[in-house]
């Protein structure tokens, strides 16, 4: 009951699945079509999800049931869904204002898990890495000279240090800057959950202070990072445990994305109307968070 189709158009951002923007009698709305990435099995997850953290007052999207009471169809032979269009614009360039607004709503989001029924590994945190590199380490060298060694050397300080134990529930997990909304210098709402799992609430921290913190030139902003830790304790405290493990979580979160990017970049299917990301990002942040002794070079407050 969303009303007779008045347009549609394709949206060009996103890499995972196909976005369609929806204009009906009734409203705006999101139309998704899930490609093969994202996995079937998983969606009743993220769906919930979205469901479960709109109820709790966190601005996401919100999945739109059809008449049977169902929020999953099938469109062109994929799983689809339609939810709810959030108002807002994506912010490229985040100043420090931005990053403290968006630290205060991630310790919201986790917050607002809390008492979410359904549980779901991440699939792309340390087990996955050195199968992920499996796949490009023989042609990593022709991306950048000694990527291939500098890679190796990183996995496995990763696998002997990784942190366990810290407090965890779920994250986002992708929350780059075109994941969230704002409206003049407020969030206005947290889009694309589509790896959202359940892990370390920490290394959610990490991912962000990797997307938002840095200058184009590679530089680790140090203001930036402040305000995006501050807005976070000011709604969550990161306890003695999490705070320790920051800087070896904002090597694995690099990891992560330098590896997927890199696994990517090699393999671009013909035709691509999006541009894979640049791996080597990824790797530049990699050897500055090889040279962090403890989170206050990250901004954090004592």
């Amino acid at each position: 009951d969303i009303g007779t189709v008045l347009s549609y158009k394709g949206i060009a951002e996103g890499v995972e699945n196909t976005n369609y923007f929806l204009h009906t009698t009734r409203g705006s709305y999101i139309l998704t079509l899930y490609e093969k990435r994202v996995r079937e099995a998983d969606l009743p997850f993220f769906l919930g999800l979205m469901r479960h953290l709109a109820q709790r007052g966190l601005n996401c999207p919100l999945p739109v049931s059809n008449r049977r009471g169902e929020p999953l169809g099938r469109v062109a032979g994929r799983p689809a869904a339609i939810i709810t269009f959030l108002d807002g614009i994506a912010i490229r360039r985040p100043t420090a204002g931005h990053c403290g607004a968006l630290g205060g709503a991630l310790a919201k989001l986790h917050l607002a898990g809390q008492g979410f029924p359904m549980s779901r590994p991440n699939a792309l945190s340390l087990d996955a890495w050195a199968p992920l590199f499996a796949q490009a380490e023989g042609q990593a060298d022709r991306v950048a000279a000694g990527l291939a060694e500098r890679t190796r050397r990183e996995l496995a300080f990763l696998t002997e240090a990784w942190p366990r134990g810290l407090p965890s529930g779920v994250i986002h997990a992708d929350l780059f800057t075109d994941n969230v909304f704002f409206i003049g210098p407020e969030v206005s709402g947290l889009i694309d959950f589509y790896f959202a799992c359940t892990d370390a609430f920490a290394y959610d921290v990490a991912i962000c202070l990797n997307a938002w913190c840095f200058e184009a030139d590679g530089s680790f902003n140090l203001t930036k990072g402040q305000a995006m830790l501050a807005g976070y304790q000011a709604v969550r405290r990161l306890d003695a445990d999490e705070i320790e493990a920051l800087p070896t979580l904002c090597r694995g979160s690099a990891m992560r994305f330098m590896l997927t990017r890199l696994v990517d970049w090699l393999n671009v299917p013909p035709g691509a109307l999006v541009k894979p990301k640049d791996p080597l990002e990824y790797d530049r942040k990699l050897n500055f968070h090889r040279h962090v002794g403890h989170a206050r070079e990250y901004g954090l407050d004592a």
